[in-house]
């Protein structure tokens, strides 16, 4: 199981000095991973589930936020949970997550995409809401044609994307393409995940019963679409005070992979709670 932590965005903003030093404690931790969220715009209203959220949330950029963690820290892998793919144009997005990429030596390797839940969203972004599903698909598409493209340039004529012999430079650092995982706990987040992503990170409030359904549309769509549901990862989130028999439950049922929180924007407090967590799961912790 690999363990990956969470930067809460509503606990620290876009303060400098606790972004760097949250990573820097997840990386000497042993953590794998950290994760940033995005929303694009707010607005008074604006509800995930039963969860309204207050328009003043100071969400920073992920991916500028991501890159200012690569520069001061040395192993940790790069996340997004979620990038609101729709919300980007992809030929600008290659470009993007290539340079993070090769600036932090090959560590832009845990990019999670979804499509975003809320209609104001999509309005300031100009995106119909209802085509955000095949947006996602066709920036997929088109993400890993410019990353694999060569000198003499790449085409696509898509739905919402379109060029002719484009060429995107620099390329990810040693891979034909940055791994995509697909976020979201519908349906069709998991057909997407099967049939196009390198991994599955649901969210949401679902039974265990409906998880167990979606993992397994997820691997059957894989399977329909001549892909190995093997050589995809399984990640979910876990909690910061999760006992080690919870881990083993979230292993049997094919997790690779859990991301957790800490509890408190407290620097002590945080510092308590993943070694804590150090002492119970990251055996390469000191």
């Amino acid at each position: 199981m690999k363990f990956a932590i969470s930067y809460s965005v509503p606990f620290f903003g876009a303060d400098p000095d606790k972004l760097v030093g949250f990573a820097k404690l997840a990386e000497e931790s042993g953590f794998e991973a950290i994760y940033l969220p995005e929303h694009v715009a707010l607005y008074p209203g604006a509800r995930v589930g039963q969860m309204e959220l207050p328009p003043n949330l100071p969400y920073p950029d992920p991916l500028d936020c991501l890159t200012f963690v690569a520069a001061a820290t040395e192993r940790i892998l790069l996340g997004t949970g979620v990038l609101l793919l729709p919300y980007h144009h992809p030929v600008v997005l290659a470009k993007r997550l290539a340079t993070i990429d090769v600036l932090s030596k090959g560590r832009m390797r845990l990019l999670t995409v979804g499509i975003g839940n809320l209609p104001g969203e999509a309005q300031a972004m100009g995106v119909d809401f209802s085509t955000r599903g095949r947006r996602t698909d066709e920036a997929i598409d088109v993400l890993r044609l410019l990353w694999a493209g060569e000198e003499d340039g790449v085409s696509f004529d898509g739905e919402f994307f379109n060029f002719e012999k484009i060429c995107s430079y620099p390329k990810p650092l040693g891979v034909a393409h940055l791994p995509i995982h697909v976020g979201g706990s519908s349906k069709a987040a998991a057909r997407r995940a099967g049939r196009r992503g390198d991994g599955y990170f649901p969210g949401g409030a679902l039974s265990d019963e409906e998880r167990r359904a979606q993992y397994e549309l997820v691997r059957a769509s894989a399977v329909e679409a001549g892909r190995d549901p093997e050589a995809l990862e399984y990640t979910r989130w876990g909690s910061i005070d999760m006992p080690t028999d919870m881990v083993e439950t979230y292993a049997a049922q094919g997790v690779t992979r859990l991301v957790v929180s800490t509890s408190t924007a407290d620097p002590g407090k945080q510092r308590e709670e993943l070694s804590a967590f150090a002492a119970r799961f990251l055996k390469e912790s000191p």
